[in-house]
C-alpha cells in the first residue's frame, strides 16, 4: 500500500503588538518574522514530493501557505476545517493586565476545562481536522500534502491520532511557529507521525505573548 505523507504546518508568527488572542477574526497577518518562518518552513520541505497545498482561510494560515505554493508551484486550496477553534476570549488579552483571567465576570466560562467551556469542543476540533487530513490524504494519494493551520486543531489532531486524551496542558504543547508535525498514512490509517521545527523553538513565547495562536 502507498505510502502518503500529510504535513501539518503551524503559521509563522502574528503581527500582533496589542497581544490579544485573534483567534479567528480577520485582519490578522504575519510579522516580518513570520514571513521569514514561513519561508524557512517552504526551504524545510524543498524536494520532497507535495503534490497538493491547502490551508486555513484566515489571513495568517494564507500567508504562510505563499512560499511552499511558490516552491512547488502549487494553487493554494482552501479548507474551513482547519482554521483556528473558536473561543470565547477572542480579541481580548488573556493574561497580564486586564486580562480575561483577572475579571470575576469570564470566570464562569472556566467552569468546564476539560471540553473547554470557553471555546470550541476539543473532540469536534480533533474530528474535523481528522476529515481534513483525509481528505488531503486521497487529494495527495502516493505523494505528499501541506496543510496550513493553526496551533491548537494541529495539538488536537496529533493527540486523537496517538491515542492521547485530547484536554491538556497548553504551555507543554509541543508545535512552535512554522513548526511541521507530519502524518503518515497507508491507506485510510495513520502509521507515524513526525514533528520538525525549521524556524526554531518558540513555544514559550507564544504561550506568553500569542495565547491560542
Amino acid at each position: 500500500m502507498a505510502l502518503t505523507v500529510v504535513h501539518f504546518l503551524r503559521h509563522g508568527e502574528v503581527h500582533n503588538p496589542a497581544k490579544v488572542l485573534y483567534g479567528r477574526l480577520p485582519g490578522y497577518r504575519l510579522s516580518e518574522d513570520g514571513v521569514r518562518m514561513a519561508e524557512l518552513a517552504a526551504k524545510h520541505l524543498a524536494g520532497r514530493n507535495v503534490s497538493y497545498l491547502v490551508s486555513s482561510p484566515l489571513q495568517r494560515a494564507q500567508e504562510t501557505a505563499a512560499p511552499i505554493a511558490a516552491e512547488f508551484g502549487l494553487d493554494i486550496a482552501t479548507d474551513d476545517r482547519l482554521i483556528e477553534a473558536a473561543n470565547a476570549f477572542e480579541g481580548k488579552r488573556v493574561t497580564g493586565s486586564g486580562g480575561v483571567l483577572k475579571r470575576p465576570t469570564n470566570w464562569w466560562l472556566f467552569h468546564n476545562p476539560l471540553r473547554p467551556s470557553w471555546g470550541e469542543p476539543y473532540r469536534q476540533v480533533a474530528d474535523r481536522m481528522f476529515a481534513a487530513a483525509l481528505a488531503a490524504r486521497e487529494h495527495a494519494d502516493g505523494s505528499e500534502a501541506v496543510c496550513v493551520s493553526h496551533q491548537l486543531p494541529i495539538v488536537c489532531l496529533r493527540r486523537f491520532v496517538e491515542g492521547q486524551r485530547l484536554p491538556h496542558d497548553p504551555r507543554k504543547r509541543q508545535c512552535s511557529l512554522a513548526s511541521i508535525t507530519s502524518l503518515r498514512f497507508e491507506g485510510d490509517r495513520v502509521v507515524g507521525v513526525d514533528y520538525a521545527e525549521p524556524a526554531g523553538t518558540t513555544s514559550n513565547q507564544v504561550h506568553r505573548d500569542q495565547p491560542g495562536a
